[in-house]
């Protein structure tokens, strides 16, 4: 298993780049369930933001992507459970997906609740609003 860097997943993803999308497909093209590329959480979650407010991507857009690379036969996603929880509450919610997965991965850990300032994160990830 090799570890994928967000850059490395945004350059497959993206397709924006003559010289390092062309590599990061290859790379892609090469990974099986024998031999798996590895996405942290930590670049699951760069990957949103920056297709978000770098490439303005759509929820419906960022949805389709978390899917592809949570189903990808040669990829595992670190706590790929509570990826699939957020992303399903991302589809039917407001919040940022990492204010779900924050959340949820909260809530496995054994927390009583998540804190927050941000008012949208309490109201739709189920976090508490600390005042």
């Amino acid at each position: 298993m090799i570890g994928l860097d967000t850059n490395v997943v945004l350059r497959y993803i993206t397709q924006d780049d003559n010289v390092q999308s062309p590599i990061a497909s290859r790379l892609f093209d090469s990974l099986s369930p024998a031999e798996p590329g590895f996405i942290s959480v930590i670049a699951l979650i760069e990957t949103v933001w920056v297709l978000r407010s770098y490439y303005g991507a759509s929820r419906q857009q960022i949805h389709g992507v978390i899917e592809r690379l949570l189903r990808a036969r040669g990829v595992v996603v670190e706590h790929s459970d509570l990826a699939w929880l957020a992303l399903s509450d991302y589809a039917r919610g407001k919040a940022d997906f990492s204010d779900y997965l924050v959340e949820r991965s909260g809530r496995s850990a054994g927390c009583d609740h998540t804190v927050t300032f941000d008012r949208e994160a309490a109201v739709e990830a189920g976090m508490k609003l600390l005042r």
